[in-house]
């Protein structure tokens, strides 16, 4: 039964029956209509205040509990239900990763149609907390209030905060005090920074005046025990800045590389950015099998270093590699993969799009003494050409980990062209992937499918698919 609220709507005694896209959760509503609730776990039964109606869904938020889950958890972060992150700490992990593997195995049937072998298991991850190896914080001077703030009518002078973004508001930062995510010193580096720049009296970033002097900071470890800080810097004070930046050095004397960057354009990305070495060098080194990379600040790198290791493991076990197959690396970012998989190939070819990340991989294949790798630069669409293949020889096996949008369509015609005898494909978002196997079903089998959780007490998940030839 349901009960007008003003010009909402209140749903009693629902049920929550699974979990849904980004986060959500998914019930229906005595309507019939789907109700997507951001605050619950499947199992639990609950009344649903909406918030927001469309043709065919509500959304809504739990405003009353009649019985918990099964899996539910107790969150162990203070932040959890404000912060964007982490929105599945409140189920167990086991639970999360039968809900990761049913994405997957949904978005292959519904979206991609083809036959299927049976899966994998999903690989979970050894560690649930403190896996990232970077983060990126925000300075405001618009700190976010609690509820119990705001219902105090009190007024706060402490408005300074350190942390991120409240989800779909560009402008307020919640102050982080501890984040279970990236393992220490990170927390210590980022309250320290606070704290001194609190007694000191350097101003924090205000998004909708622009100005202020802290900006941003990113924080980078690695499995080595290296670390990088990154500040970000609106307002060019040497003195404050120069300030803030040796107390962090004296401070962390652990910290392999500190850099800035002075940003006053309205947005804050640093990739078209000049940045400064302070102290130490431009880059911390990751080792991975005995292959080691560098990492500068612009640098993509998969964040959970561990099981980073365990994605590339599998890829390279699909790929089936004997040491005579030319191997193409599409979308190879700095060459991670093709690195990995070198050793048993007769040669690799990467190709990404980031000028930078060629030049990285460049780099890393000459630290690693790895001869049979060659990096191109370029948009893929346009370089994965005839021309490109007769130079660079017709791949035995394409290994292909593209951004979320998946792969153009152009790629796919090219690939269903050159017909490589296996193709290994590696995605963060299985719906395009989907879309991608269907492309390729008139000449390719999935013959293998594994989940592999990069991210737990979230709803994202990696997948890699095996195709062969038909």
């Amino acid at each position: 039964m349901a009960k007008k609220n003003t010009d909402k709507v209140v749903f009693h005694q629902i049920k929550v029956l699974d979990a849904g896209a980004k986060g959500v959760s998914v019930a229906k509503a005595p309507d019939g209509k789907i109700i997507f609730i951001s605050n619950v776990v499947p199992g639990d039964v609950v009344d649903v205040q909406t918030f927001k109606k469309r043709k065919a869904f509500y959304e809504g938020k739990a405003i009353k509990f009649h019985e918990f889950s099964e899996h539910r958890v107790t969150a162990v972060c203070e932040h959890f239900g404000v912060c964007g992150g982490c929105k599945w700490q409140n189920m167990n992990y086991s639970q999360q990763l039968f809900y990761k593997q049913n994405e997957v195995k949904s978005h292959l049937q519904r979206i991609g149609k083809v036959k299927l072998p049976e899966f994998e298991p999903i690989l979970a991850s050894e560690k649930q907390f403190f896996y990232r190896n970077k983060m990126e914080f925000s300075f405001s001077d618009s700190r976010w209030l609690t509820f119990d703030e705001i219902e105090s009518l009190n007024e706060f002078s402490d408005r300074n905060a350190l942390g991120f973004h409240i989800p779909k508001m560009w402008d307020k930062i919640l102050d982080i005090k501890k984040c279970h995510l990236q393992e220490d010193p990170s927390n210590a580096i980022r309250n320290e920074i606070k704290k001194f720049a609190l007694e000191h009296g350097l101003t924090f970033f205000s998004p909708r005046n622009q100005q202020g002097l802290l900006r941003t900071m990113m924080i980078r470890t690695a499995s080595t025990g290296e670390i990088m800080v990154l500040i970000q810097f609106f307002e060019d004070d040497k003195s404050k800045r120069e300030l803030l930046l040796n107390h962090i050095a004296t401070t962390f004397p652990q910290i392999t590389s500190l850099q800035y960057v002075v940003n006053s354009k309205q947005n804050d990305t640093i990739y078209d950015q000049n940045i400064i070495l302070f102290k130490g060098r431009e880059y911390i080194l990751e080792n991975m099998e005995g292959l080691s990379f560098s990492i500068n600040a612009k640098s993509f790198y998969q964040t959970n270093s561990d099981q980073a290791y365990e994605l590339y493991k599998i890829t390279r076990d699909f790929a089936g590699l004997t040491g005579s197959e030319i191997v193409y690396d599409l979308y190879t970012g700095t060459g991670t993969i093709a690195q990995f998989v070198s050793k048993n190939a007769k040669k690799v070819i990467g190709v990404e799009s980031v000028p930078e990340a060629i030049i990285d991989a460049k780099a890393n294949a000459k630290r690693n003494g790895i001869t049979n790798c060659e990096f191109f630069v370029g948009d893929m669409k346009v370089v994965f050409n005839d021309t490109f293949i007769s130079q660079h020889g017709n791949p035995d096996v394409i290994i292909t980990d593209p951004p979320r949008d998946g792969m153009h369509a152009t790629v796919i015609e090219q690939i269903l062209k050159i017909a490589p005898k296996r193709i290994v494909y590696v995605s963060c978002n299985s719906a395009t992937q989907a879309r991608d196997l269907a492309l390729m079903d008139e000449k390719y089998t999935v013959v293998k499918v594994r989940p592999v959780d990069m991210f737990p007490q979230t709803h994202h998940v990696e997948n890699v698919v095996l195709l062969e030839k038909r």
